[in-house]
């Protein structure tokens, strides 16, 4: 009987590629806020802010922070004793349509700030965040996203008219919305802001609004005039390649927060960001290092887990609920008594609401307003090699017994539903206001099994595509390939290949240990 060969179209397949190099990360909880308030060292430098931020990281943090002034925190309100950085993001107010009054719209659970150890190719490691190295994600002042809608696919963002700065900035802005019960969407599925109704009818776990960092740097300053201009997003955003003069790789940083939205279903009104924007495009967000650099580069090379659980780095110092929930920062008196949370007639600053889609034209980030006097840009000096030895012994996988991360409870989507306690201003009513005091909600730890081991790295193939999405308690990372199948069978037999129609059982899932709490 004659054979012949049948060769099935090319079908696009989901299969997890991980490697340690490409794949390791964790995620950083910061599960309580240092406070609310108008301050933005990097583009109001020694001065009040323009709009409110929610504030994490350490204390140390100021009008006027650098790296020096966070290593000196006496605390941290993030999970790890060592990180002492600074992470801030505007604040979210709702406006009643009915009484005019803005309030603070709940912060479930503080935020988290993934770092995800994406090196070059052909390199084994990232770059360790240098000494007063700082930088901004976003523009306050945009008002549209002003590329197609939905996006083009994301393999095609390398791809001219795409492959911009310009571009990529604008799709590193995600509002995932959040209904537990329906499949999830994609991190950067959307780039602005559903309105109200939607939210309404579709959000019911709120919204989670998601800003992706440049990871790649010039390898020469640690900051720009406008905080932006020495580092460059990779070609994908997330992950592909550096563009020209941008040959260091840094930790890719990505920050998570949710907005209880819900909290405020039925109620005539809008949100809007507390930079007046209701759109989300003019969502941003600021980072000031505050490792010790040495230390962070120890701990890129070494906390290489697929687990992305801090737990599993032998090298943090894992910090109790007290300790980081009452951990604040020192309000200049120019702020003490300035009401943040709720009865308010106008966004703090008095900042007017601007819809676009036309450019704002307010404080742009980095922009030095009058009469500020900046600090002058620190010289980055490389540090020396490092001494030749023979290679330490691999570090334990996991903690001894008492340093288990404390009670905090992970939320789906990657962030804790710890509520937290505001510092400065008027906090809102135990029971009459719309949006309940923050605490502390202390749980039970949960046994946590350890990750599994990294499945056998599969044949080279061309990537396609990379997807992510957050599914209750996991978050998957999916790699698309290219991949031609043959077929032999007999010429008297039909024989039908169907294609793949989504991402299937080759999924590998890696980011565990979500528990849901207070939702």
């Amino acid at each position: 009987m004659r054979l012949s060969n049948m060769v099935a179209p090319r079908a696009l397949l989901p299969v997890a590629i991980f490697t340690i190099s490409a794949s390791a990360f964790w995620r950083m909880p910061c599960m309580a806020r240092t406070g609310v308030a108008r301050i933005d060292p990097l583009v109001s430098w020694n001065e009040i802010a323009e709009h409110t931020h929610s504030i994490h990281g350490g204390n140390g943090f100021s009008i006027s922070a650098k790296t020096d002034e966070l290593l000196a925190s006496t605390c941290t309100s993030c999970a790890v004793a060592e990180d002492k950085s600074a992470y801030w993001h505007p604040s979210v107010y709702f406006k009643d349509a009915a009484t005019g009054k803005f309030t603070l719209v709940n912060q479930l659970g503080g935020m988290l700030a993934y770092y995800l150890l994406q090196p070059n190719n052909g390199e084994k490691n990232v770059t360790a965040f240098p000494k007063d190295f700082e930088m901004i994600s976003g523009d306050t002042n945009r008002r549209n996203f002003s590329y197609p809608s939905p996006d083009v696919e994301k393999s095609l963002w390398n791809k001219a008219p795409y492959n911009t700065q310009a571009f990529l900035e604008q799709a590193a802005l995600g509002f995932n919305c959040l209904d537990y019960s329906k499949a999830p969407e994609g991190s950067l599925y959307r780039h602005t802001l559903p309105d109200k109704a939607y939210l309404d009818a579709n959000c019911k776990n709120g919204v989670r609004f998601e800003i992706m960092f440049p990871s790649c740097w010039n390898g020469k300053h640690v900051t720009s005039p406008n905080k932006k201009d020495h580092v460059a997003f990779p070609s994908l955003v997330m992950t592909g390649d550096c563009p020209e003069g941008f040959p260091v790789r840094l930790p890719s940083l990505f920050y998570e927060t949710i907005w209880d939205t819900n909290a405020f279903a039925g109620v005539a009104g809008e949100f809007v960001i507390a930079n007046g924007d209701t759109t989300g495009a003019g969502y941003h967000a600021d980072f000031i290092n505050g490792w010790d650099t040495k230390f962070l580069q120890d701990a890129s090379n070494k906390c290489t887990s697929l687990s992305g659980r801090v737990e599993d780095c032998p090298l943090f110092t894992l910090q109790s609920d007290d300790k980081f929930s009452n951990c604040k920062i020192t309000l200049p008196p120019a702020l003490k008594d300035e009401k943040v949370y709720e009865g308010l007639t106008a966004l703090p600053g008095n900042v007017p609401i601007i819809d676009g889609p036309g450019y704002a034209h307010g404080a742009s980030p980095g922009g030095q307003p009058g009469g500020a006097n900046p600090p002058p840009l620190p010289v980055y000096s490389p540090p020396p090699p490092p001494v030749q030895a023979s290679p330490p012994p691999p570090p334990a996988p996991a903690y001894s017994s008492g340093t288990k991360l404390p009670s905090g409870s992970f939320a789906p989507g990657g962030v804790f539903a710890a509520k937290v306690t505001p510092s400065g201003g008027t906090p809102p009513p135990t029971e009459t206001g719309t949006v309940p005091p923050p605490v502390i909600i202390p749980v039970p730890p949960t046994p946590t099994p350890p990750p599994p081991p990294p499945p056998p790295a599969p044949p080279s193939r061309p990537i396609y595509s990379t997807e992510y999405k957050t599914n209750g308690n996991v978050v998957q990372e999916i790699l698309w390939v290219l991949e031609e199948i043959t077929v032999t069978a007999s010429v008297t037999n039909t024989v039908s290949v169907p294609a793949p129609t989504g991402p299937g059982g080759y999924r590998r899932r890696h980011m565990l240990q979500h528990k849901r709490h207070g939702y």
